[in-house]
Parts: structure tokens; C-alpha cells; sequence
């Protein structure tokens, strides 16, 4: 191999290694990365119970870190230029336990792993969470949970909780902005609702 072709397949490796940021243009714009917040809860009366938050099940359309965007009845978009900060059902699953948390009502919340003693799971299934851009955009997040005894595998209570959030402006800020309220909507609803049930 020739000094200069071997100076070229060297530069070249180079450049790969480095993500080419030397090629014009510098490649892809960074992604805007979003979180979501836990919500707050109004404290009732203390259970004794302890709760597991286990990791919510999603179809693939929400089992990434994708935003999702629905234009119309049956079609999905992903919102350019913008992602969550980790999959959104582990994402969901930590706000939904810093919720649980938050409210005081319980002995002890956790998540697999951290080696409580559970008395219930909270087991949820992640069915809407996106924009919807027909007639008006609004967030819609709908969340189906079982609360399942963890020491008999019966199934306590179960019941789906939808959310809505108009949104207000533009940009992604704007449409990440309704799915966080939406969500904290459907988060503070799940926990009064466990409260009662168990």
C-alpha cells in the first residue's frame, strides 16, 4: 500500500472513530430530550400496605423513546426532532412510583428489586399516550391498571384511567408539555383510586 493511500485509509478511520465531525455539514442536529413530572397528590389516611410499581406494558409504538403523534383515526407519527429521555414505559413507571411516593398514603412504594416486602403490585398497561393533531390538538394518555395481591395472584381491583390536555402554543416543547399534564391527571387519579381499593 502506497504512504498516500495509506494516509487516506488511516484519516479515514479516524474520522470514523470520530463520529465525523470534521465532514461538512457535522452531521444530525442534537434530538430535544424530554422528561415527565411526578405529580402532586393530596395526602389521605395511611395504609400499611406496600407497593410494587412493576414496569407498565406498551404495544411498540410506545415502547421507545419516540413521542407519538396522531394525525388522524388509525395513523402514527413520531414528533421531529424530538425523544424521551429513556423508554417511555420506564419513564412512566418511575414518575408513577414518585407519585405513589409523594402522597404519603402507603407504607412502602418501590420498584422490582429493591426488596420490599410487597402486598400489591400496581401493574399497568401503557394504551394512549400521544398527541392528537385531528379537531383540535389535545394530549390523550390512557393507563389500564391491576392491583394484584401479590401474596395470592388474585387481581384486587382493575380500571382504565384516560387523561386530556390541550396544547397550548407550538413546538415540541408545547406538545410535551400536554402529555405531561394529561399524565399527571391520569398518575394522581391511579393513586386516589388505590388508596380506596386496598
Amino acid at each position: 500500500m502506497s504512504s498516500v493511500k495509506f494516509r487516506f485509509v488511516a484519516a479515514l478511520l479516524a474520522c470514523t472513530l470520530a463520529g465525523c465531525a470534521a465532514l461538512p455539514g457535522g452531521g444530525p442536529a442534537p434530538l430535544d430530550t424530554f422528561e415527565l413530572s411526578a405529580a402532586s397528590v393530596n395526602s389521605g389516611s395511611l395504609s400499611r400496605r406496600q407497593i410494587l410499581i412493576a414496569e407498565p406494558a406498551a404495544l411498540k409504538a410506545f415502547d421507545g423513546q419516540n413521542i407519538v403523534i396522531k394525525p388522524a383515526d388509525g395513523s402514527i407519527q413520531y414528533l421531529k426532532g424530538a425523544q424521551w429521555a429513556d423508554r417511555l414505559p420506564l419513564i412512566v413507571q418511575a414518575r408513577l412510583a414518585e407519585t405513589f411516593q409523594r402522597s404519603g398514603r402507603f407504607a412502602g412504594v418501590g420498584k422490582p428489586g429493591e426488596g420490599l416486602a410487597i402486598d400489591y403490585q400496581v401493574i399497568t398497561e401503557i394504551r394512549a399516550f400521544d398527541v392528537q393533531v385531528a379537531g383540535g390538538q389535545k394530549a390523550v394518555v390512557e393507563l389500564f391498571v391491576r392491583l394484584l395481591n401479590d401474596r395470592t395472584g388474585e387481581v384486587r381491583a382493575a380500571q382504565s384511567f384516560t387523561a386530556s390536555a390541550p396544547v397550548s402554543g407550538s413546538g415540541n416543547q408545547a406538545y410535551v408539555s400536554a402529555l405531561d399534564r394529561a399524565f399527571g391527571d391520569a398518575a394522581a387519579q391511579i393513586v386516589n383510586w388505590t388508596g380506596t381499593a386496598i
